[in-house]
Protein backbone atom coordinates (compact mmCIF):
# COMPACT_ATOMS: atom_id res chain seq x y z
CA UNK A 1 0.00 0.00 0.00
CA UNK A 2 0.90 3.42 -0.53
CA UNK A 3 2.20 5.60 1.89
CA UNK A 4 0.24 8.59 2.79
CA UNK A 5 2.86 11.69 3.08
CA UNK A 6 1.06 14.90 4.27
CA UNK A 7 1.67 17.48 1.76
CA UNK A 8 1.02 20.70 3.35
CA UNK A 9 4.31 22.09 2.13
CA UNK A 10 3.06 21.81 -1.17
CA UNK A 11 1.29 25.09 -2.62
CA UNK A 12 0.71 23.67 -6.17
CA UNK A 13 0.25 20.58 -7.72
CA UNK A 14 3.07 19.31 -10.62
CA UNK A 15 1.60 20.17 -13.49
CA UNK A 16 0.57 17.25 -16.40
CA UNK A 17 0.60 17.34 -20.06
CA UNK A 18 -2.53 16.26 -21.34
CA UNK A 19 -3.92 16.28 -24.95
CA UNK A 20 -6.89 18.28 -25.33
CA UNK A 21 -9.67 16.07 -26.62
CA UNK A 22 -10.95 17.01 -29.59
CA UNK A 23 -14.68 16.03 -30.02
CA UNK A 24 -17.24 13.73 -28.69
CA UNK A 25 -16.92 10.88 -27.19
CA UNK A 26 -19.36 7.48 -27.00
CA UNK A 27 -19.58 4.28 -25.07
CA UNK A 28 -21.98 2.48 -23.65
CA UNK A 29 -25.57 0.07 -23.65
CA UNK A 30 -28.96 -0.79 -23.16
CA UNK A 31 -31.71 -1.88 -20.69
CA UNK A 32 -35.27 -0.55 -19.88
CA UNK A 33 -35.58 2.69 -18.26
CA UNK A 34 -37.39 3.44 -15.30
CA UNK A 35 -38.39 7.69 -14.68
CA UNK A 36 -35.53 9.74 -12.56
CA UNK A 37 -36.43 9.15 -9.40
CA UNK A 38 -37.33 12.41 -6.90
CA UNK A 39 -33.69 13.11 -5.04
CA UNK A 40 -31.66 12.73 -8.73
CA UNK A 41 -34.19 15.60 -10.15
CA UNK A 42 -33.14 17.31 -7.01
CA UNK A 43 -29.90 17.19 -7.16
CA UNK A 44 -27.58 18.69 -9.60
CA UNK A 45 -25.16 16.40 -11.57
CA UNK A 46 -27.78 13.55 -11.33
CA UNK A 47 -29.05 11.64 -14.55
CA UNK A 48 -32.29 9.27 -14.73
CA UNK A 49 -32.05 5.70 -14.99
CA UNK A 50 -29.15 3.00 -14.73
CA UNK A 51 -27.14 1.84 -18.12
CA UNK A 52 -25.59 -1.46 -19.24
CA UNK A 53 -23.26 -2.73 -21.82
CA UNK A 54 -24.00 -3.84 -25.11
CA UNK A 55 -25.56 -0.86 -26.36
CA UNK A 56 -26.63 0.01 -30.01
CA UNK A 57 -26.98 3.85 -29.96
CA UNK A 58 -23.91 5.82 -30.65
CA UNK A 59 -23.07 7.75 -27.79
CA UNK A 60 -22.41 11.52 -27.44
CA UNK A 61 -20.46 13.30 -25.01
CA UNK A 62 -22.48 16.03 -23.20
CA UNK A 63 -21.17 18.26 -20.79
CA UNK A 64 -21.28 17.66 -16.87
CA UNK A 65 -24.59 19.41 -15.19
CA UNK A 66 -22.56 20.36 -12.85
CA UNK A 67 -18.86 22.00 -14.25
CA UNK A 68 -16.20 20.41 -13.27
CA UNK A 69 -13.56 22.59 -11.43
CA UNK A 70 -10.37 21.53 -9.72
CA UNK A 71 -11.19 23.41 -6.56
CA UNK A 72 -12.77 20.35 -4.56
CA UNK A 73 -11.77 17.89 -2.31
CA UNK A 74 -13.03 15.52 0.07
CA UNK A 75 -12.36 14.19 3.64
CA UNK A 76 -12.18 10.38 4.07
CA UNK A 77 -12.92 9.32 7.81
CA UNK A 78 -14.10 5.65 9.12
CA UNK A 79 -17.33 5.68 8.05
CA UNK A 80 -17.80 8.26 5.85
CA UNK A 81 -16.72 11.27 3.61
CA UNK A 82 -17.17 15.15 3.54
CA UNK A 83 -17.04 16.80 -0.27
CA UNK A 84 -16.07 20.47 -0.72
CA UNK A 85 -16.57 22.72 -3.59
CA UNK A 86 -15.07 25.63 -2.39
CA UNK A 87 -16.09 27.11 -6.08
CA UNK A 88 -19.47 26.06 -6.11
CA UNK A 89 -19.49 26.57 -2.13
CA UNK A 90 -21.14 23.77 -1.28
CA UNK A 91 -20.48 20.51 0.76
CA UNK A 92 -21.41 17.44 0.90
CA UNK A 93 -21.28 15.21 4.43
CA UNK A 94 -22.59 11.11 3.35
CA UNK A 95 -21.63 8.80 6.20
CA UNK A 96 -23.14 5.82 7.99
CA UNK A 97 -25.24 7.85 9.83
CA UNK A 98 -26.78 9.76 7.04
CA UNK A 99 -26.38 11.90 3.52
CA UNK A 100 -27.18 15.46 3.83
CA UNK A 101 -26.87 15.81 -0.17
CA UNK A 102 -25.61 18.66 -1.85
CA UNK A 103 -25.46 21.94 0.72
CA UNK A 104 -25.14 25.50 -0.40
CA UNK A 105 -22.80 27.57 2.25
CA UNK A 106 -22.73 30.83 1.09
CA UNK A 107 -20.28 31.78 4.63
CA UNK A 108 -17.99 29.30 3.16
CA UNK A 109 -13.97 30.76 3.61
CA UNK A 110 -11.09 29.71 1.50
CA UNK A 111 -7.89 31.33 2.78
CA UNK A 112 -4.27 29.72 2.56
CA UNK A 113 -5.46 27.04 0.51
CA UNK A 114 -7.96 25.66 3.20
CA UNK A 115 -11.88 25.37 2.98
CA UNK A 116 -13.63 25.98 6.21
CA UNK A 117 -17.22 26.88 7.21
CA UNK A 118 -20.31 25.70 8.74
CA UNK A 119 -23.94 24.16 7.72
CA UNK A 120 -26.88 22.71 9.60
CA UNK A 121 -28.67 20.21 8.23
CA UNK A 122 -32.08 18.49 10.40
CA UNK A 123 -31.28 19.90 13.25
CA UNK A 124 -27.25 18.30 13.00
CA UNK A 125 -24.18 21.30 12.57
CA UNK A 126 -21.19 20.14 10.63
CA UNK A 127 -18.31 22.75 11.11
CA UNK A 128 -15.49 21.59 9.15
CA UNK A 129 -12.20 22.91 7.93
CA UNK A 130 -10.88 20.72 5.22
CA UNK A 131 -7.63 21.53 2.88
CA UNK A 132 -8.16 21.72 -0.90
CA UNK A 133 -4.58 19.91 -0.68
CA UNK A 134 -4.77 16.21 -1.56
CA UNK A 135 -2.95 14.02 1.37
CA UNK A 136 -3.16 16.45 4.04
CA UNK A 137 -4.91 16.29 6.82
CA UNK A 138 -9.14 17.94 7.54
CA UNK A 139 -10.86 17.76 10.46
CA UNK A 140 -14.75 17.81 10.51
CA UNK A 141 -16.92 18.54 14.00
CA UNK A 142 -20.73 17.43 14.30
CA UNK A 143 -22.64 18.02 16.45
CA UNK A 144 -26.44 18.69 17.83
CA UNK A 145 -28.68 20.45 20.12
CA UNK A 146 -28.60 17.03 22.10
CA UNK A 147 -25.65 15.39 21.49
CA UNK A 148 -22.01 15.45 22.07
CA UNK A 149 -19.35 16.74 19.34
CA UNK A 150 -17.82 13.64 17.52
CA UNK A 151 -14.67 15.33 15.81
CA UNK A 152 -13.60 13.53 12.87
CA UNK A 153 -10.03 13.68 11.36
CA UNK A 154 -8.61 12.27 7.96
CA UNK A 155 -7.00 12.44 4.42
CA UNK A 156 -8.00 14.67 2.29
CA UNK A 157 -8.29 13.25 -1.07
CA UNK A 158 -8.08 15.06 -4.74
CA UNK A 159 -8.35 14.00 -7.97
CA UNK A 160 -5.60 13.73 -8.81
CA UNK A 161 -3.92 13.04 -5.53
CA UNK A 162 -0.83 15.37 -5.44
CA UNK A 163 2.53 13.00 -5.90
CA UNK A 164 4.47 12.22 -2.65
CA UNK A 165 7.84 12.97 -4.05
CA UNK A 166 7.22 15.12 -6.89
CA UNK A 167 11.09 14.11 -8.16
CA UNK A 168 10.36 10.38 -8.24
CA UNK A 169 7.14 11.19 -9.46
CA UNK A 170 8.54 13.37 -12.34
CA UNK A 171 9.89 9.97 -13.63
CA UNK A 172 6.74 8.82 -14.69
CA UNK A 173 6.21 11.97 -16.84
CA UNK A 174 7.94 10.19 -20.49
CA UNK A 175 4.76 7.60 -20.08
CA UNK A 176 2.59 10.74 -21.52
CA UNK A 177 4.34 10.87 -24.50
CA UNK A 178 4.21 7.40 -25.29
CA UNK A 179 0.99 7.32 -24.87
CA UNK A 180 -0.38 10.30 -26.32
CA UNK A 181 1.67 8.79 -29.39
CA UNK A 182 -1.07 5.97 -29.30
CA UNK A 183 -4.21 8.23 -28.95
CA UNK A 184 -2.60 10.02 -31.64
CA UNK A 185 -2.20 6.96 -33.67
CA UNK A 186 -6.18 5.66 -33.13
CA UNK A 187 -7.88 7.89 -35.76
CA UNK A 188 -10.94 6.06 -34.96
CA UNK A 189 -11.50 5.97 -31.73
CA UNK A 190 -11.50 9.11 -29.23
CA UNK A 191 -9.23 7.64 -26.41
CA UNK A 192 -8.61 9.00 -23.11
CA UNK A 193 -6.07 7.17 -20.39
CA UNK A 194 -4.74 7.95 -16.88
CA UNK A 195 -2.15 6.15 -15.33
CA UNK A 196 -1.65 6.28 -11.31
CA UNK A 197 1.43 5.06 -9.36
CA UNK A 198 0.35 2.99 -6.40
CA UNK A 199 3.39 1.76 -5.37
CA UNK A 200 5.56 4.80 -4.47
CA UNK A 201 7.92 3.83 -7.21
CA UNK A 202 6.99 6.64 -8.85
CA UNK A 203 6.31 8.90 -6.02
CA UNK A 204 2.35 8.15 -6.45
CA UNK A 205 2.30 10.17 -9.38
CA UNK A 206 -0.95 10.21 -11.67
CA UNK A 207 -0.58 11.33 -15.52
CA UNK A 208 -3.35 11.51 -18.31
CA UNK A 209 -3.71 11.87 -21.82
CA UNK A 210 -7.32 12.75 -22.28
CA UNK A 211 -7.64 12.29 -18.67
CA UNK A 212 -11.29 14.57 -19.28
CA UNK A 213 -12.43 12.38 -21.98
CA UNK A 214 -16.23 11.71 -21.20
CA UNK A 215 -17.57 8.74 -23.08
CA UNK A 216 -20.34 6.62 -22.39
CA UNK A 217 -19.51 4.24 -19.31
CA UNK A 218 -20.56 0.83 -20.59
CA UNK A 219 -20.07 -1.90 -18.21
CA UNK A 220 -17.13 0.08 -16.25
CA UNK A 221 -20.41 2.07 -14.34
CA UNK A 222 -20.71 -1.72 -12.37
CA UNK A 223 -17.84 -0.39 -10.18
CA UNK A 224 -19.16 1.97 -8.41
CA UNK A 225 -22.38 -0.44 -7.85
CA UNK A 226 -20.29 -2.52 -6.19
CA UNK A 227 -18.30 0.34 -4.21
CA UNK A 228 -22.06 1.58 -2.71
CA UNK A 229 -23.06 -2.44 -2.28
CA UNK A 230 -19.59 -3.12 0.01
CA UNK A 231 -19.70 0.52 1.52
CA UNK A 232 -23.29 -0.48 3.59
CA UNK A 233 -21.62 -3.26 4.45
CA UNK A 234 -18.64 -1.58 6.16
CA UNK A 235 -21.53 0.37 7.70
CA UNK A 236 -23.07 -2.86 8.94
CA UNK A 237 -26.60 -1.70 7.42
CA UNK A 238 -26.53 -5.25 5.50
CA UNK A 239 -24.22 -8.51 5.10
CA UNK A 240 -23.35 -10.23 1.68
CA UNK A 241 -25.10 -13.42 2.87
CA UNK A 242 -28.45 -11.19 2.54
CA UNK A 243 -29.91 -13.01 -0.15
CA UNK A 244 -32.45 -11.11 -2.86
CA UNK A 245 -35.40 -12.87 -4.77
CA UNK A 246 -34.45 -13.01 -8.60
CA UNK A 247 -37.64 -13.10 -10.75
CA UNK A 248 -38.32 -13.68 -14.33
CA UNK A 249 -38.58 -10.37 -15.18
CA UNK A 250 -35.07 -9.33 -14.11
CA UNK A 251 -33.84 -11.49 -16.06
CA UNK A 252 -31.78 -9.51 -19.52
CA UNK A 253 -29.34 -10.70 -22.22
CA UNK A 254 -26.03 -9.36 -22.81
CA UNK A 255 -22.93 -10.65 -20.93
CA UNK A 256 -23.32 -12.94 -17.67
CA UNK A 257 -24.49 -16.57 -16.46
CA UNK A 258 -27.36 -15.08 -14.14
CA UNK A 259 -29.60 -15.30 -17.48
CA UNK A 260 -29.17 -18.87 -17.42
CA UNK A 261 -30.58 -20.29 -14.37
CA UNK A 262 -33.86 -20.78 -13.92
CA UNK A 263 -36.19 -17.85 -11.73
CA UNK A 264 -37.33 -17.10 -9.54
CA UNK A 265 -34.69 -17.75 -6.95
CA UNK A 266 -33.00 -15.88 -3.88
CA UNK A 267 -29.39 -14.58 -4.61
CA UNK A 268 -26.63 -13.84 -2.17
CA UNK A 269 -25.37 -10.67 -2.34
CA UNK A 270 -22.04 -11.96 -2.13
CA UNK A 271 -23.00 -13.92 -5.68
CA UNK A 272 -24.57 -11.17 -7.41
CA UNK A 273 -21.52 -9.05 -6.62
CA UNK A 274 -18.71 -11.49 -7.68
CA UNK A 275 -21.17 -12.16 -10.92
CA UNK A 276 -20.96 -8.67 -11.67
CA UNK A 277 -17.44 -8.13 -12.03
CA UNK A 278 -16.70 -11.63 -12.30
CA UNK A 279 -19.21 -12.10 -15.46
CA UNK A 280 -19.86 -8.61 -15.52
CA UNK A 281 -23.12 -9.94 -15.32
CA UNK A 282 -26.37 -7.62 -16.57
CA UNK A 283 -28.56 -9.12 -14.39
CA UNK A 284 -26.45 -8.64 -10.94
CA UNK A 285 -26.29 -5.19 -12.05
CA UNK A 286 -30.21 -4.40 -12.04
CA UNK A 287 -31.24 -6.44 -8.88
CA UNK A 288 -28.60 -4.82 -7.29
CA UNK A 289 -29.65 -1.57 -8.70
CA UNK A 290 -32.97 -1.81 -7.91
CA UNK A 291 -31.63 -3.29 -4.00
CA UNK A 292 -30.04 -0.29 -3.13
CA UNK A 293 -32.67 1.87 -4.21
CA UNK A 294 -32.31 3.01 -7.29
CA UNK A 295 -29.69 5.41 -9.04
CA UNK A 296 -29.60 8.59 -6.51
CA UNK A 297 -27.64 6.27 -3.96
CA UNK A 298 -25.04 5.05 -6.59
CA UNK A 299 -24.82 8.73 -7.66
CA UNK A 300 -24.69 10.13 -4.49
CA UNK A 301 -21.30 8.09 -3.60
CA UNK A 302 -19.94 9.41 -7.23
CA UNK A 303 -21.18 13.07 -6.12
CA UNK A 304 -19.68 12.75 -2.56
CA UNK A 305 -16.18 11.85 -3.83
CA UNK A 306 -16.73 14.83 -6.51
CA UNK A 307 -16.26 12.65 -9.67
CA UNK A 308 -18.14 15.23 -12.03
CA UNK A 309 -18.01 13.37 -15.20
CA UNK A 310 -19.47 10.17 -14.14
CA UNK A 311 -23.13 9.12 -13.75
CA UNK A 312 -25.95 6.38 -13.51
CA UNK A 313 -28.39 7.30 -15.48
CA UNK A 314 -29.83 4.02 -16.52
CA UNK A 315 -30.31 0.20 -16.38
CA UNK A 316 -28.23 -2.48 -18.59
CA UNK A 317 -29.34 -3.32 -21.17
CA UNK A 318 -32.23 -0.11 -21.42
CA UNK A 319 -32.07 0.51 -25.09
CA UNK A 320 -36.01 2.43 -24.60
CA UNK A 321 -34.07 4.71 -22.18
CA UNK A 322 -30.98 4.62 -24.89
CA UNK A 323 -32.88 5.65 -27.59
CA UNK A 324 -34.08 8.47 -24.78
CA UNK A 325 -30.69 10.17 -24.61
CA UNK A 326 -30.14 8.44 -20.84
CA UNK A 327 -27.23 7.41 -20.72
CA UNK A 328 -24.15 6.04 -18.25
CA UNK A 329 -21.05 8.68 -18.38
CA UNK A 330 -17.33 8.31 -16.99
CA UNK A 331 -14.05 9.53 -17.85
CA UNK A 332 -10.15 8.14 -17.48
CA UNK A 333 -10.01 10.86 -14.24
CA UNK A 334 -13.13 9.61 -12.53
CA UNK A 335 -12.08 6.12 -12.96
CA UNK A 336 -8.96 6.39 -11.33
CA UNK A 337 -10.28 8.64 -8.48
CA UNK A 338 -12.45 5.39 -7.62
CA UNK A 339 -9.53 2.77 -7.89
CA UNK A 340 -7.08 4.87 -5.61
CA UNK A 341 -9.57 5.96 -2.93
CA UNK A 342 -10.37 1.69 -2.92
CA UNK A 343 -6.98 1.05 -2.99
CA UNK A 344 -5.89 3.69 -0.41
CA UNK A 345 -8.49 2.58 2.04
CA UNK A 346 -10.47 5.92 1.74
CA UNK A 347 -14.05 4.53 1.02
CA UNK A 348 -14.11 1.22 1.85
CA UNK A 349 -12.12 -0.81 4.85
CA UNK A 350 -9.43 -3.02 3.78
CA UNK A 351 -11.59 -6.20 3.84
CA UNK A 352 -13.86 -4.82 1.58
CA UNK A 353 -11.18 -3.74 -0.45
CA UNK A 354 -9.58 -6.71 -1.05
CA UNK A 355 -13.07 -8.34 -1.62
CA UNK A 356 -13.33 -6.11 -4.85
CA UNK A 357 -9.68 -6.54 -5.99
CA UNK A 358 -10.04 -10.53 -5.52
CA UNK A 359 -13.68 -10.10 -7.52
CA UNK A 360 -11.42 -8.12 -10.48
CA UNK A 361 -8.55 -10.17 -10.59
CA UNK A 362 -11.67 -13.38 -11.52
CA UNK A 363 -12.58 -11.24 -14.20
CA UNK A 364 -13.18 -13.58 -17.20
CA UNK A 365 -13.49 -11.08 -20.18
CA UNK A 366 -9.81 -10.80 -20.80
CA UNK A 367 -9.10 -9.92 -24.61
CA UNK A 368 -7.97 -6.15 -23.65
CA UNK A 369 -5.36 -5.26 -20.89
CA UNK A 370 -4.81 -9.20 -20.37
CA UNK A 371 -4.17 -10.11 -23.53
CA UNK A 372 -1.79 -7.32 -24.38
CA UNK A 373 0.86 -8.43 -21.92
CA UNK A 374 2.83 -11.53 -20.90
CA UNK A 375 0.66 -14.05 -19.64
CA UNK A 376 1.21 -14.56 -15.89
CA UNK A 377 1.62 -10.77 -15.05
CA UNK A 378 -1.02 -10.33 -12.69
CA UNK A 379 -3.97 -7.62 -13.57
CA UNK A 380 -7.40 -6.66 -11.58
CA UNK A 381 -9.24 -5.25 -14.18
CA UNK A 382 -12.97 -4.76 -15.10
CA UNK A 383 -14.22 -3.99 -19.17
CA UNK A 384 -16.75 -2.24 -20.94
CA UNK A 385 -18.16 -2.56 -24.63
CA UNK A 386 -20.60 -1.21 -26.85
CA UNK A 387 -20.63 -0.96 -30.45
CA UNK A 388 -19.41 2.15 -30.38
CA UNK A 389 -17.03 1.79 -26.88
CA UNK A 390 -14.27 -0.53 -25.74
CA UNK A 391 -12.49 0.15 -22.20
CA UNK A 392 -10.89 -1.72 -19.95
CA UNK A 393 -9.51 -0.32 -16.29
CA UNK A 394 -8.16 -1.85 -13.13
CA UNK A 395 -4.62 -2.24 -11.59
CA UNK A 396 -1.86 -3.65 -12.29
CA UNK A 397 -0.44 -5.89 -9.66
CA UNK A 398 3.14 -6.32 -10.67
CA UNK A 399 5.19 -6.38 -6.57
CA UNK A 400 6.61 -3.35 -6.12
CA UNK A 401 5.27 -1.90 -9.27
CA UNK A 402 1.48 -1.63 -8.51
CA UNK A 403 -0.56 1.09 -10.78
CA UNK A 404 -4.09 1.98 -11.59
CA UNK A 405 -5.16 2.44 -15.17
CA UNK A 406 -7.80 3.39 -17.03
CA UNK A 407 -8.36 2.98 -20.89
CA UNK A 408 -11.30 4.61 -22.08
CA UNK A 409 -11.95 4.60 -25.77
CA UNK A 410 -15.28 5.79 -27.92
CA UNK A 411 -15.86 4.59 -32.01
CA UNK A 412 -15.85 1.37 -33.18
CA UNK A 413 -15.74 -1.64 -30.80
CA UNK A 414 -12.71 -3.58 -32.80
CA UNK A 415 -10.36 -0.73 -33.34
CA UNK A 416 -11.17 0.46 -29.76
CA UNK A 417 -10.28 -2.83 -28.68
CA UNK A 418 -7.01 -2.66 -30.27
CA UNK A 419 -6.26 0.87 -28.99
CA UNK A 420 -6.64 -0.31 -25.75
CA UNK A 421 -4.21 -3.07 -25.97
CA UNK A 422 -1.61 -1.00 -27.52
CA UNK A 423 -2.26 1.43 -24.50
CA UNK A 424 -2.14 -1.78 -21.94
CA UNK A 425 1.16 -2.96 -23.44
CA UNK A 426 2.71 0.44 -23.62
CA UNK A 427 1.88 1.24 -19.69
CA UNK A 428 2.96 -2.27 -18.93
CA UNK A 429 6.55 -1.77 -21.57
CA UNK A 430 7.42 1.31 -19.55
CA UNK A 431 7.02 -0.10 -16.27
CA UNK A 432 9.12 -3.34 -16.32
CA UNK A 433 11.96 -1.51 -18.39
CA UNK A 434 15.23 -0.82 -15.63
CA UNK A 435 15.55 2.67 -17.18
CA UNK A 436 11.95 3.86 -17.32
CA UNK A 437 11.66 7.42 -17.09
CA UNK A 438 15.07 7.77 -16.71
CA UNK A 439 15.33 9.78 -20.01
CA UNK A 440 12.76 12.57 -21.17
CA UNK A 441 11.77 11.60 -24.60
Amino acid sequence: MPVRVPMKWLTTAVALVVVATTGPATADGPGRAPVAEPAQQADPGYGVDPGDDQGDEPGADPTPERAPTSEVSWLSFPGGVFAVDSLGHTVRYRACDGDTGRVADPGMRVVAGVASGEVTVDGRSFRYRVPLIGRSEGELVVYGRHTQPVRRTGVVVTSPQPPTDPVEGALLFPLSGQLARVVADASLNPSGVTVRDLSGRYGDQQIAVNGALRPKAASVIKLWILVELLRRVDCGQISLDDGVLVTPDDVVGGTGQLQFETFPQVVTLHRLAQYLIKYSDNIAANVLITYLGGFAPVNALIDSMNQRSTILARRMLDSAAAQRGEENYTSPDDVVSLLGAVWDGDILTPDSRDLMIGFMREQTLNTKIPAALPPGVPVAHKTGDLPDASHDVGYYLIPGTETAVAFLTAGPMATGDETVRRMARTVYDFLVTPTAGAVEE
